[in-house]
C-alpha cells in the first residue's frame, strides 16, 4: 500500500449504507439479491459488526447504482474561500490507491482538484468514465497511461493533459512503481462530485 503518514479520512460506512439503501427505498433483501451477498452479511455491515472489503463495497455500490465513494461522503459546509493545510487534506484509502481532496469538496464554485497516488498496475477501471466539465491532468511522480476516446497518452513527471470530460476516459499506472497525479475538474453541474467517477472503480 502507498505509505502515508497523515491520518486517513474515515466515516461510519455501515450507517452510510443504511442511509443510502433507505434513500433509494430498497430493502436489505433486495440489495442482497442484487449484490450477491447474504442479508446477514449486509446486516452485520449496517450494524457496524464487520468492516466490508473494497470488493464487497463495489458489489453493494453496483446494487444501489451509486459510486463507491458515496459510502465515504460527508457533505461539508461550502465556502467562498478554502484554505487547506497539507496535513488536513481529506483522504480515502483503497487497496492500491489513495485519493486526496484539495479543497474542491468545500468550495462553493464548480472546480474540484484532487490527487490520486497509485501503486503499480492500479487503474480507474476497465470501462472508462464520462462526466460533465473539463479535465486537467498533471503527472507529479512516476508514469501512467491516460486513455481518452481510445487515444492513449503516456504521462511522465511534469507532463500534462487537458480535455473535455464528456469524452470517455480512464487512467492506468503502467510503471513498476508508485505514480501520482493531480487532476482538476471544472465546469461541472451543481451538486455533482466528478472526482467520484475516478475512484468508484479503482482496481
Amino acid at each position: 500500500m502507498v505509505n502515508d503518514e497523515h491520518e486517513l479520512y474515515t466515516v461510519d460506512v455501515g450507517g452510510r449504507l443504511r442511509e443510502l439503501r433507505q434513500e433509494r427505498g430498497k430493502s436489505m433483501r433486495a440489495v442482497a439479491r442484487d449484490s450477491g451477498l447474504s442479508t446477514n452479511a449486509l446486516s452485520m455491515i449496517e450494524r457496524g459488526r464487520t468492516s466490508p472489503s473494497v470488493s464487497t463495497l463495489n458489489k453493494i455500490a453496483t446494487a444501489l447504482n451509486i459510486p463507491i465513494t458515496a459510502f465515504f461522503r460527508i457533505e461539508p459546509e461550502k465556502q467562498d474561500i478554502v484554505y487547506v493545510k497539507a496535513n488536513d487534506r481529506r483522504k480515502i484509502e483503497f487497496d492500491n490507491a489513495v485519493w486526496e481532496g484539495l479543497g474542491g469538496e468545500n468550495f462553493t464554485g464548480y472546480v474540484e482538484p484532487f490527487i490520486v497516488t497509485m501503486e503499480a498496475n492500479a487503474s480507474s477501471g476497465p470501462f472508462g468514465m464520462i462526466h460533465n466539465g473539463h479535465e486537467f491532468v498533471m503527472c507529479l511522480e512516476g508514469q501512467l497511461e491516460y486513455e481518452v476516446e481510445n487515444q492513449k497518452y503516456f504521462l511522465e513527471k511534469g507532463d500534462t493533459l487537458i480535455f473535455s470530460a464528456e469524452l470517455r476516459h480512464r487512467w492506468h499506472n503502467t510503471g513498476n512503481g508508485t505514480a501520482s497525479i493531480i487532476i482538476v475538474i471544472a465546469g461541472f453541474e451543481k451538486g455533482e462530485r466528478p472526482s467520484e467517477y475516478h475512484i468508484s472503480s479503482i482496481k
